[in-house]
């Protein structure tokens, strides 16, 4: 059995920029990345919008904060120096009425706080960037804003990786595993650390090891409709003022890398972890385990999921859907949504005390194994810093 400095569970974002972040360190570290796909990042991270956050929503005292003005800048950094595509339109956050200037303001200061470029601006300047955009007296707007293909950035983080050394195994899925010994469908592999970056499944994976004990992961299916009667109705992304107290931005208004127009996405609970068709990953045990938790929080009412839930539901109705974006805009056409773009499953931590929403990031590990809980957005836009972090704090803590 060959054995391995670091294995690394999931070959998503987080999984091929903690192995970037190793090699950094140490080059001559034996790193193998096994995934029970058949490519690197069939999940959130290929399924993302591919916009990368400037940092102003998150509180100072998060990691979210801590790394999303520095991920921004090095995730740019990374695809200008590959010579991938990059769309650099900026944001505008809009306000509906006079409450929701209060919450503009929040936004400001927060994103002051951490180091981003945003400033409060009136209509005429939201007008000048983007014609379009209705707004109330006033609207944030963040220049270094910008839209990436993810897919693209994953596939070269792979091929650098494989030029460091990196081994990859894909269609190996991880099973269980015994002392320093990750076990697969595909045989045994042996590592000195066990590095569990493996999204959606993380938090089963950790309890192998005797974390995450206290968490449970509630999936949120993400849909976008694609605008294709044209692709100059807007320039910017444009986004409402969000709620602070859960973790969902809205629906919104994204300018792709390649020039499309979408609206998304829907935060619709999931009903099991995979859950991006009627049968795409159905297990029954894996179904009766969200169920659950998800009758728990329905009937509790906790952070009002009660009400999240019944209007996330109606966003399966496609006219409410694009209702809630037209009220941004002075006119798009409703009859130019036409086209589902592909589902996407937010693995979202929940703490099953309290049951709440882990906001944060989260990272629990000892000498032999490290786990990458709750790497939720922006973790895209946040890679590069938050890998290397992991990697610093963690991977290479004995």
């Amino acid at each position: 059995m060959k054995k391995y400095d670091f294995i690394i569970i999931g070959s998503g974002i987080i999984g091929l920029t903690v192995a970037h972040a190793i090699k950094g360190r140490k080059m001559d570290a034996r790193v193998l990345i096994l995934d029970k796909e058949p490519s690197e990042a069939r999940h959130a991270s290929g399924r993302n919008s591919g916009v990368l956050h400037s940092g102003f929503y998150y509180t100072a005292d998060s990691l979210k904060a801590k790394f999303t003005v520095d991920g921004n800048r090095a995730m740019k950094a990374y695809v200008k120096a590959k010579g991938l595509a990059i769309n650099p339109c900026g944001k505008l956050v809009v306000a509906q009425n006079g409450d929701e200037l209060g919450q503009l303001n929040e936004l400001l200061r927060r994103g002051l706080q951490n180091g981003s470029n945003v400033r409060l601006i009136d209509e005429a300047e939201a007008f000048d960037i983007d014609p379009n955009v209705k707004t109330f007296k006033r609207a944030l707007y963040s220049p270094d804003t910008a839209s990436i293909d993810p897919k693209e950035v994953c596939a070269a983080l792979k091929g650098d990786l494989q030029k460091l050394g990196v081994e990859f195994s894909y269609n190996t899925k991880y099973l269980g595993r015994s002392l320093g010994t990750v076990q697969t469908n595909q045989g045994d592999f042996q590592s000195d650390k066990i590095i569990n970056c493996a999204g959606l499944y993380a938090d089963r994976v950790a309890r192998d090891f005797g974390f995450g004990l206290k968490y449970t992961m509630v999936p949120f299916k993400g849909l976008y409709l694609k605008y294709t009667k044209d692709k100059t109705a807007i320039n910017t992304n444009i986004y409402p003022v969000p709620n602070l107290k859960n973790p969902f931005l809205g629906v919104h208004f994204t300018r792709t890398v390649a020039g499309d127009i979408k609206i998304g996405p829907t935060a619709i609970p999931a009903l099991w972890r995979e859950n991006y068709d009627l049968k795409s990953g159905f297990a029954f045990n894996e179904m009766a385990e969200v169920l659950f938790y998800e009758t728990k929080l329905y009937w509790t009412n906790a952070f009002n999921f009660r009400s999240l839930a019944h209007e996330e539901f109606r966003k399966y109705n496609k006219k409410y859907f694009i209702s809630l974006a037209l009220s941004m805009v002075k006119y798009i056409d409703p009859q130019g949504f036409t086209e589902w773009t592909k589902p996407g499953i937010r693995a979202q931590l929940l703490d099953k005390k309290t049951l709440s929403l882990v906001q944060d990031f989260v990272v629990e590990g000892d000498r032999k194994s490290v786990h990458v809980l709750n790497a939720v957005s922006p973790a895209f836009t946040c890679a590069f810093p938050f890998s290397q972090y992991v990697v610093d704090r963690y991977v290479l803590q004995n």
